[in-house]
């Protein structure tokens, strides 16, 4: 069993790295412009999916949990952005 006072850090940790492994993807975009391997369905139901997770954390008042996927939305958001813009 986890301590329960690991539960706070180990949730804040994860959502640190679940947001911010998104930053060397959209520099890799904005650098380079080139959008071919990314797929934009699945970029499409990504962001979709963190819209729904951002409304299921406001219902919760969820702090953590909206502040992360507003931050993945931006994210993923440009992304998808780029992949409309450059193809």
């Amino acid at each position: 069993m986890i301590p329960a006072e690991w539960v706070p850090a180990i949730g804040t940790a994860a959502a640190v790295l679940t947001t911010l492994c998104w930053v060397p993807q959209a520099l890799k975009i904005i650098i380079s412009r080139d959008t071919r391997s990314i797929s934009l369905l699945t970029q499409s139901i990504l962001v979709t999916g963190i819209v729904m997770w951002l409304v299921y954390g406001l219902a919760l008042e969820d702090l953590p949990l909206i502040w992360a996927n507003i931050v993945t939305l931006c994210l993923n958001g440009l992304i998808l952005g780029l992949k409309l813009r450059y193809g």
